[in-house]
Order: C-alpha cells, then sequence, then structure tokens
C-alpha cells in the first residue's frame, strides 16, 4: 500500500537553470539575427523540448539554424551551469522533509538531469527515481513522460500529484489526470497563466509541504500496481 506519489519536475523546480539557459538562448539567438530580451528568452524556452524552441526560432528567422547551433547551445549551458547553478531556493529542505515517495519527470535528457542535480547537490535524493522524457517519446504537453514515471514508481496516476512550473508541464499533468502544483514566483509572472490551466499556485517553496500535506491527508489508501 502507498499514500502517492510526488512527481517533481526538474529545471526550474528542482534547479535554478532555466534562468541561465535563457541567458544562453537569448546571446545565441542574437547572434543569428533575432533579438529577445531575458525574460522574453525565458518564456520562450520554458518546460519546452529544445527541437521544438529551435524549430520556432528557425520559422522567425525564415532560415534553418546552423548544425552547430543545438550541441553549443547545450555545451554553453553545461559552461554556465557548472559555475552557477544552484537549487531553487528551499526545495532541498522540501524533499528532506518528504514522507511520501517521490521521483523526478523532466523533458531533458537523462544525463543533463543527472548533470544539474549532481551540480546542485540533489542528485542522491533521486538516483533511482529519475524520468526522461527521451527515454518515452513523448514530451509535455503529452501525458506520457507523467504516465510512465507513475508506473515506474508502481503508483496509479490518480495517486499522484505533479510540481511544475510551466504551461505544457501543467497541460501535461492535468491531461495524465493528476492534480498539479505549480511554482509560480512572483518574478515569473506566470500565475495567473498556470492558474487558468487548472493548476493551484504556489509563490514559495515554503508553501509546498503544507500543499502537499493536505493533497495527501485527502487521499484514499491507494493500491500499488506491483
Amino acid at each position: 500500500m502507498t499514500k502517492g506519489l510526488v512527481i517533481f519536475d526538474c529545471d526550474g523546480v528542482l534547479v535554478d537553470s532555466e534562468t541561465l539557459s535563457a541567458r544562453v538562448m537569448r546571446d545565441m539567438a542574437a547572434e543569428e539575427g533575432s533579438v529577445f530580451s531575458l525574460e522574453q528568452a525565458l518564456e520562450f524556452i520554458r518546460g519546452r523540448k529544445v527541437a521544438e524552441w529551435v524549430g520556432q526560432l528557425e520559422e522567425m528567422l525564415g532560415r534553418a539554424l546552423p548544425a552547430r547551433f543545438v550541441p553549443e547551445f547545450r555545451a554553453r549551458c553545461a559552461e554556465l551551469f557548472s559555475t552557477e547553478l544552484r537549487p531553487v531556493p528551499r526545495v532541498r529542505q522540501v524533499v528532506e522533509g518528504l514522507t511520501l515517495p517521490f521521483c523526478t519527470a523532466s523533458s531533458a535528457p537523462r544525463e543533463k538531469i543527472l548533470g544539474t542535480l549532481g551540480l546542485t547537490g540533489l542528485l542522491p535524493y533521486f538516483q533511482d527515481r529519475i524520468y526522461s522524457a527521451y527515454e518515452v517519446g513523448a514530451w509535455k504537453p503529452d501525458p506520457g513522460l507523467f504516465l510512465h514515471a507513475a508506473a515506474g514508481c508502481g503508483v496509479l496516476p490518480e495517486h499522484c500529484v505533479v510540481v511544475e512550473d510551466s504551461l505544457v508541464g501543467v497541460q501535461a499533468g492535468i491531461a495524465a489526470g493528476m492534480p498539479v502544483f505549480a511554482y509560480a514566483p512572483p518574478r515569473n509572472g506566470t500565475a495567473t497563466r498556470l492558474a487558468a490551466a487548472g493548476a493551484v499556485t504556489f509563490e514559495s517553496m515554503e508553501e509546498l509541504p503544507g500543499l502537499l500535506s493536505g493533497w495527501a491527508a485527502r487521499l484514499p489508501a491507494a493500491r500499488a500496481l506491483r
């Protein structure tokens, strides 16, 4: 018997990586002739598969980007992460205090997830409970990744809750039949949109334990899948 499963997104929820990635995207887009502010770049890439936003950028430019663009983007991000990446404020305390089972499910490649969790000291908490969209060929807003994570942890989808920060992540969680708590700090400006998509929003990780406790208290005893 299990009381449920908490499925964390990684970028922007566990590790504060998206602003750093947006800086790289902004700079590389400018080199190709497309101007973004940091806020616009962050909105452009948040929660999305790299190939998806690269394709959209090519449409905006009216031409294909150089073949080196994606590998260079990943390399520049990795270099920036090595010196500036940090956990999302107070998320370590949330994870350390959880009594519910938990995992992470991300649209990023497994190697990137392992790398960012390792750099921030969070990897030991998720070592054997990491799920990548690249392993199932399903990217948010497709619910397949979250359903895969639930099955991998042996928990029915209706006994899972998702912690996200992106619109596509919220849409994926709702499509999977899972309630979603959406991290929306005021600096992101995303609360209204995420709430409209069906999420319960919160501004600080200090609020999350209370939300999870309330959800778990309402959850009937769940039968494990295995």
